[in-house]
């Protein structure tokens, strides 16, 4: 009995092993999302990731085999090139609205060109896991990992808030308009079976551009704000008061280290997606308003639509970058607010021993927060004379969050509230000078 027994206790531990070092035995030529021991995990957290996976194989972004990357291609191709332009050549329309739908094609092509092979890029060298960071969640405190589950939930809700009005007023668009025009294609009749097959291409076309350009933001949005849990388990740790500054300075470096990692994987596609919305938009506007034809659902609604849509989903991006900014440079204050509880009670205690009093009398001291948050309930309280070097050290570490105020960074300019201010200035500017051009062409 006692050599089975020892025989068969290192089974358990073994499993235990081979569930936690699963990555170790997978492909390695294959993406994270893609391989076997990522297919489904038993953790509530990674289960949340089929929806990610779900959503991937709709857009046809597999890329784990030679014919999955052909497919992707493929459909790609056809969807985001051939149908628009087969589209805009074969309906027969007046030359104001032919304008009109070259500015919606366009822009809806080349921003779904921009999330494609952005996506495509992250899929073939980092994978999901590793690009949301999940990787290091061990590294992370249970109230991160509670969090984790939230943001992801509210990832596809933003999706949905998005896609879903649009789709809806995209769908009676088409219907109402390819109820009302002629198609004419090559060696084939024209009518309503040409008619049906021609709406639900544009349809489909509409939806795969649209689905990958709002996932690449999405995706955006939900790295930023799975960094925001991070800062607020940092920041949990000042108001614990318990513990040291290495460690604080360790966690900060870590979460540094994965913002400026997300800022080298998104800058391009943020910076040349406003290029192509600035320019989109406000090329629309001057035709508009420079436009004799009068305006109906009919010939500009799918501009209305398209415009809706780009800015939405620019917007979710934007205010993402923006909020981590913000957190990441108020981690200074903090920081002082630490500092400076910690070095007054140590005075107080000084005194309070000069006088000969009992040190048990002494009072407790709150660390961090107003009294209406959550850091109010967080007491501490001096048992030790202060300590120079623990001073220094505490003085040291208040400088490097002063100097290292960094968030999300375009090519060294944090994306912060200052820089959206200097971005809508910059897009009324353009604005008013549209508005003078057309005051000047009327």
């Amino acid at each position: 009995m006692n050599a089975n027994a020892t025989t068969n206790s290192p089974l358990p531990e073994t499993h235990i092993d081979d569930h936690f070092s699963g990555q170790q035995h997978d492909q390695p030529n294959v993406p994270l999302l893609l391989q076997p021991s990522y297919a489904r995990s038993k953790s509530l957290l990674f289960d949340e990731l089929r929806n990610f996976r779900i959503c991937l194989k709709w857009c046809a972004l597999d890329h784990s085999s030679c014919i999955g990357k052909l497919i992707s291609y493929f459909i790609f191709v056809f969807l985001a090139i051939v149908v628009p332009i087969t589209s805009s050549l074969s309906v027969k329309l007046s030359p104001s609205y032919a304008s009109f739908n070259l500015l919606v094609q366009f822009p809806e092509s080349c921003l779904a060109l921009l999330g494609f092979f952005t996506l495509c890029r992250f899929f073939s060298q980092y994978g999901l896991r590793q690009l949301l960071f999940l990787d290091a969640l061990q590294e992370d405190s249970r109230f991160v990992r509670r969090g984790y589950t939230r943001e992801l939930d509210k990832a596809f809700r933003f999706l949905a808030c998005i896609l879903l009005p649009s789709f809806f007023v995209e769908l009676a668009h088409e219907i109402f308009f390819f109820s009302r025009v002629k198609i004419c294609l090559p060696y084939v009749n024209p009518g309503v079976p040409l008619n049906s097959i021609m709406f639900v291409l544009v349809l489909g076309s509409w939806v795969y551009r649209t689905g990958v350009f709002l996932l690449v933001c999405v995706l955006f949005r939900l790295t930023c704000e799975l960094q925001i849990l991070r800062f607020q388990g940092l920041h949990k740790m000042f108001e614990g008061c318990g513990s040291e500054a290495g460690e604080i300075f360790q966690e900060h470096m870590r979460i540094r280290k994965q913002l400026s990692i997300t800022s080298h994987r998104y800058r391009f596609f943020i910076i040349a997606s406003l290029v192509v919305i600035t320019v989109s938009q406000f090329v629309a506007l001057l035709l508009v308003l420079a436009s004799k034809s009068d305006k109906s659902f009919l010939n500009s609604g799918n501009l209305v639509v398209c415009s809706a849509v780009e800015v939405s989903g620019f917007f979710l991006c934007l205010l993402g970058a923006a909020r981590i900014t913000h957190r990441a440079q108020g981690m200074a204050a903090v920081a002082s607010r630490w500092h400076m509880s910690l070095t007054a009670a140590g005075s107080r205690q000084e005194k309070v021993r000069y006088h000969g009093a009992d040190s048990s009398l002494l009072p407790f001291y709150k660390c961090g927060g107003d009294s209406d948050s959550d850091s109010s309930d967080i007491l501490i309280t001096i048992a030790s004379s202060q300590d120079p070097s623990s001073f220094q050290t505490r003085q040291a570490l208040v400088l490097y969050f002063q100097h290292n105020k960094g968030g999300i960074t375009l090519f060294g300019y944090a994306l912060d509230r200052g820089l959206l201010h200097t971005i809508f200035a910059f897009e009324f500017s353009l604005v008013m000078w549209v508005l003078s051009k057309v005051v000047v062409l009327s």
